[in-house]
């Protein structure tokens, strides 16, 4: 592995910028502002902004590379492989891919759940950056329950969420256009679609028990857990009885407080924040950040979203950007239980990107490390080798 000297960056360190360089060796950072190797590969940082790699606990968009249109489907490995490409491009050094296995057909399915957790791990030693799991169970897939319970148990769920939409499942049924959509996900009929829904919804009293059990085990393999879209106090806190720690997307300023108070991380989506407000019209995620009712911002269904959103919060007065990449990097580790990054500090994991910052919200990857390979780099008149470092001082 390469040893790199990254020199003259504007580098943040705890919750100042500081005028230093790094070093790189085997992978973690090894020193900061210490002495140069002569044998290790240089990245100029001059004019640029050096942070931690961003953590992304929760991204969906690689749906759209597999199924770019309803029905029409792309290779997994394809998907996921361009996936990785703009993830990196877009300063994202750890992904957790949000995949939901709901009781639906088609690209939420059983077989596409496990065809996606195959291929992560299958495809983890060529993908750039740290590829990770993160199962999105909707709680009404009772049929799914016991396969899900081996997947905790054998530790391939990295993280596990419970998510119920079954209530916005039946008022859109009540919507042309929202049931149609629905409807052409799953590949079914209209008429196959809404006995499936009838069947499902029939089990409902059954869903508390099988969330119990499923808690349960993850508790028992340490998997972090999820709630989604909590909507009371009440819900919050029934969820964190059963050791569910991360509170994601919950939707009034109520319930955020309730996790909030309870020490739950708190996620929102970073895309909420660049486009100044939710586009369901939910909460606004700058109003709760604001409130101190947010630790992690995640890309939801847009991966440049964690790149821009600190900056937006930066320049509308709400946090410094210090302050504001910690919602990207440092918080989202620490909610997922990755103590070797988030931050630029001896030791940890060499997760790094450079910034171009001079366009004002308009933050441009320059260079992305990963692992402590350079593994993106727009402007290769940055990057010195040693042989030729020494040939300039002759």
């Amino acid at each position: 592995m390469t040893d790199l000297i990254i020199s003259g960056g504007r580098t943040l360190l705890g919750s100042d910028f500081v005028d230093t360089f790094l070093s790189v060796t085997e992978g973690e950072i090894a020193d900061i502002g210490g002495s140069r190797s002569g044998s290790a590969v240089e990245l100029d940082a001059r004019e640029l902004l050096v942070l931690p790699g961003i953590v992304d606990v929760h991204g969906d968009a690689f749906e759209r590379q597999m199924e770019p249109r309803a029905g029409v489907g792309f290779p997994v490995d394809v998907a996921l492989i361009d996936s990785d490409r703009q993830a990196i491009a877009n300063g994202i050094t750890t992904v957790f891919h949000a995949t939901t296995w709901s009781w639906e057909p088609g690209l939420r399915s059983a077989d596409n759940a496990r065809r996606l957790l195959e291929s992560i791990e299958g495809l983890r030693p060529r993908l750039s950056a740290d590829t990770r799991f993160h199962l999105r169970h909707e709680t009404y897939n009772l049929d799914a329950e016991a396969e899900i319970a081996q997947w905790l148990a054998a530790g391939r769920v990295d993280l596990f969420a419970f998510n119920d939409h079954m209530n916005s499942t039946l008022a859109s049924l009540e919507k042309p256009q929202k049931r149609q959509r629905m409807v052409d996900r799953t590949g079914l009929s209209g008429e196959a679609f809404d006995r499936l829904v009838a069947d499902v919804v029939s089990r409902a009293d059954e869903v508390p028990a099988s969330i119990a059990r499923l808690a349960s085990i993850a508790r028992d393999a340490g998997v972090r857990m999820l709630s989604h879209d909590d909507d009371t106090p009440a819900m919050r806190k029934a969820f964190r009885a059963q050791g569910v720690t991360i509170a994601e997307f919950p939707i009034n300023e109520e319930t955020a407080r309730e996790a909030a108070e309870g020490g739950d991380a708190i996620v929102y989506g970073a895309p909420n924040v660049v486009r100044g407000g939710s586009h369901t019209g939910w909460t606004k995620a700058s109003d709760m950040i604001a409130n101190g009712l947010c630790s992690v911002l995640a890309s939801d269904y847009y991966y440049p979203a964690p790149l821009l959103a600190p900056f937006r919060l930066a320049a509308d007065g709400v946090l410094s950007l210090a302050r504001a990449w910690d919602l990207v990097s440092g918080g989202p580790a620490r909610a997922a239980g990755l103590t070797d990054r988030g931050s630029i500090v001896p030791g940890q994991r060499a997760d790094i990107i450079m910034l171009d910052d001079q366009v004002p919200m308009r933050p441009r990857v320059v260079a992305v490390i990963a692992d402590g390979q350079l593994v993106y780099l727009t402007e290769p008149g940055r990057l010195t080798a040693p042989l030729a470092r020494a040939a300039a001082a002759e």
